[in-house]
């Protein structure tokens, strides 16, 4: 499972049980942030999940700024209630990856599923590092 945690809402998505194809799961509202918690601990245990990746949003330099730091401090306080672990993984211009891939959908629900589809590149992006396989933007780099 992997988290796009922004200040308002959190990008949910998960990969098929061998953990190959990511897909946008859904979003989580930030408004409440016990409930949001609640929400993200509820969909471990009914899915099963064995390891979330948190999108760790660091500037273009690679270093931490004030949005990593307000992730870096969610996931701190999300990690002492779940049994499983959490890897942070880079996520750099994953929401604007995910625009470019849902402008086909209606502008009224395009917000928020830019969440759930950032969430799904970076889960994408772990699977397929894990697995060995060439990210599409590296491989596209190549020819």
């Amino acid at each position: 499972m992997s988290l796009d945690i922004g200040d308002s809402r959190i990008g949910v998505a998960l990969s098929d049980p061998l953990g190959i194809l990511a897909s946008p799961l859904m979003i989580i509202s930030r408004a409440d942030e016990l409930s949001a918690i609640k929400n993200i601990v509820d969909i471990i245990r009914k899915k099963e999940v064995v390891k979330v990746i948190a999108g760790l949003p660091l500037n273009m330099d690679g270093s931490r700024g004030e949005q990593a730091e307000k992730t870096a401090s969610f996931v701190a306080t999300l990690s002492q209630y779940l049994l499983v672990p959490i890897e942070y993984r880079d996520e750099r211009l994953s929401t604007i990856n995910a625009r470019e891939l849902i402008q086909g959908v209606r502008k009224t629900n395009r917000a928020t599923r830019y969440d759930a589809a950032a969430a799904a590149l970076i889960l994408q992006s772990y699977l397929d590092e894990i697995a060995g396989t060439p990210d599409i933007q590296e491989d596209t780099a190549e020819q």
